[in-house]
């Protein structure tokens, strides 16, 4: 292996490790974990308002809605890395219970960019989509699957 593809594998892990330590404390509902795995000007599109996110202080709140832990699976996941950026793709599937008895089972769009620091490599922005129906009512397609 050239030294080259060495680094990208090395990175590419490094990379996958910070998306699943980040997936694992959305699932726990774990607030701080998840800060951890962001850069401290991380920024949101997020499917909920606002249009961008830049506090992660409605987290928890958010967290609070839920019954339980948050079903957070990933599937396809892609990742091309540079030598300081990267960008990250996949499907996500969540699921779970919220505390007002409605049962979410949804796929969704993920885009991650991320950038390697001193401390490695952290999520700078997440962009989350659900695709809706271009028919005119804009309903959003929370029935499709991979």
């Amino acid at each position: 292996m050239t030294e080259i593809a060495e680094r990208v594998r090395d990175q590419t892990a490094a990379i996958e490790a910070v998306i699943t330590a980040r997936n694992r404390a959305l699932s726990a509902k774990d607030a701080e974990a998840v800060n951890d795995c962001q850069t401290s000007d991380f920024v949101c599109f997020s499917m909920a308002p606002p249009l961008v996110a830049r506090e992660p202080a409605g987290l928890q709140a958010w967290f609070d809605t839920w019954d339980g832990p948050i079903g957070y699976a990933v599937r396809d996941l892609a990742i091309a890395a540079g030598e300081e950026v990267a960008f990250a793709h996949a499907l996500v599937n969540m699921t779970g219970r919220k505390r007002d008895g409605y049962t979410a089972d949804l796929w969704f769009r993920l885009t991650l960019g991320l950038r390697r620091g001193p401390g490695g490599w952290k999520i700078a922005h997440e962009h989350d989509s659900t695709p809706f129906y271009m028919d005119g009512s804009f309903r959003a397609a929370v029935d499709l699957l991979p």
